[in-house]
Formats: structure tokens, C-alpha cells, sequence
């Protein structure tokens, strides 16, 4: 971890959350308390940051030995976009938008591949939500061939949320699922979309499913049962854009 990518010390941290900043992750020693710890923990937890209890020889080693308070957060490398700045955006410069939205894709190298093929096939932004997903670390930026600096990322609270604000500019919502009768090559797929990825083990989430335009899956010959995440992905936008080439 490099000194830049980090910051230290409780009252910092806080400070940082209360500005904006995007944390990746917190990582606190191992029986703190007090007062200012306490207001960290209900900062942390109002902001849904992940964090990771550990011994003071990890803070240690992260802080390099400077006066951490039992507190070192790493700071994500890029700067979350906002929902509704985009969509505005977004739609005032496109005819056919296209959005991604990961229902909690957890492995840091799927979601590195997925942002390279949504920024290869035309994707305006990749939406995400604050708890349950992959973060935008050092692995994810590698995988993705650098193609994270180069599309908007919305973290939000809650992806349904994301949802509803998107069926409101007249986005339809397209769920990638195995739950569905409906091959992908059905569906008409020229229209404003929001294509829906699922997480790694669980798919699109039921509560999402129920709230989709359009569900598609994908044929599958053989014996295994389902894709890679990103491999269905990028099938999917490879499939909408085949369709809007055309």
C-alpha cells in the first residue's frame, strides 16, 4: 500500500468521510474505544464503508509507523461519479443510452474486466452499490486495462434506488438471468437500457428481478450450468450492440 493511497489517524478519517472523499476501506486496531472512536464507528457505518478489524502491527506497518490513533483508511483511486449528474449527462448527449448496473459483483478481477468491456462497447456509466461490492482498488484498475479512469462510476446506497431513478428518465431496465424463459437474441434491445449483471453466486437479486423491464439469459450448451460474470457480460453488451449496429 503506498503512503498516498492512505490516510491516518481518527479525527482525519472522519473529516475525510464528512468531505467527500471515497474510502475504500477502514482498517481499526483491535479493541478500540473512546469517545472519538465511537463517532468514527457511527460515521463509518452511516456511510456504509467497509472496514476490516486488526492487530496494531498491521496499522503499523500501513501508516509506516506514524501516530495512526488505531485508524488507517485507504483511499479509493478514483472519484465516484453522481448518480444524477450523470443521468442528466448522459441523456442530454445520447440517443440511446446505455448504463450497467452490478447487482454486488464481489471479485475485484471480474469487476476490472466488466469496466473494460462496458468502456470498449459504449457504456455511459457502471452503477454499483456501497455495500456487498467489489472496490476499485489497485487490482481492479490493472484488470481493467486502465478503462476505470475512463468511464463514470455511481456508488449508491441502494441499487433499486438506482433503479427507480433510471425507469424516471424513461431507461428501461434489462436483467441478465438464468431465471427467464427469454433468450437475449429476443429481445429488442435498441431502445434507452440499463443492462443488470448479478453477483458472483446469487445472480440479479430477487427484489431487483421483480422491479426489471425485460429479463434475457444467455443459451448454454454444455454441462456447466453458468457463465462467468463478466464473460455474460460481455455477451450481453456485445449483443446490444450488434443490434444498434445494425
Amino acid at each position: 500500500m503506498e503512503q498516498s493511497t492512505v490516510i491516518f489517524g481518527i479525527r482525519a478519517i472522519i473529516e475525510a468521510i464528512e468531505s467527500g472523499s471515497s474510502l475504500e476501506k477502514v482498517y481499526l486496531q483491535k479493541g478500540l474505544r473512546g469517545d472519538l472512536f465511537f463517532q468514527l464507528d457511527k460515521t463509518l457505518k452511516k456511510n456504509k464503508i467497509s472496514t476490516s478489524v486488526v492487530p496494531v502491527e498491521k496499522l503499523n506497518r500501513l501508516s509506516k509507523h506514524n501516530n495512526h490513533q488505531g485508524a488507517v483508511a485507504k483511499i479509493a483511486p478514483i472519484k465516484f461519479a453522481e448518480l444524477d449528474e450523470v443521468i442528466e449527462n448522459v441523456l442530454s448527449s445520447e440517443k440511446t443510452p446505455l448504463f450497467l448496473v452490478l447487482d454486488q459483483v464481489s471479485d475485484v478481477r471480474n469487476f476490472g474486466a466488466i469496466i473494460r468491456t462496458a468502456e470498449c462497447t459504449g457504456v455511459n456509466a457502471i452503477i454499483i452499490q456501497k455495500s456487498g461490492s467489489a472496490p476499485v482498488n489497485s487490482d481492479t484498475i490493472k484488470t481493467s486495462a486502465g478503462a476505470a479512469f475512463k468511464i463514470p462510476i455511481c456508488k449508491v446506497d441502494h441499487i433499486k434506488d438506482a433503479i427507480f431513478q433510471l425507469k424516471a428518465a424513461d431507461i428501461k431496465l434489462v436483467a441478465a438471468t438464468e431465471k427467464t424463459e427469454n433468450s437475449v437474441y429476443d429481445l429488442d434491445l435498441k431502445e434507452p437500457l440499463a443492462l443488470i449483471m448479478g453477483s458472483e453466486h446469487k445472480g440479479v437479486s430477487n427484489s431487483v428481478l421483480k422491479i426489471a423491464d425485460y429479463k434475457g439469459k444467455l443459451p448454454l450448451l454444455g454441462e456447466i450450468e453458468s457463465l462467468n460474470v463478466s464473460v455474460a457480460c460481455g455477451a450481453f453488451l456485445y449483443e446490444i450492440i450488434r443490434q444498434r449496429i445494425q
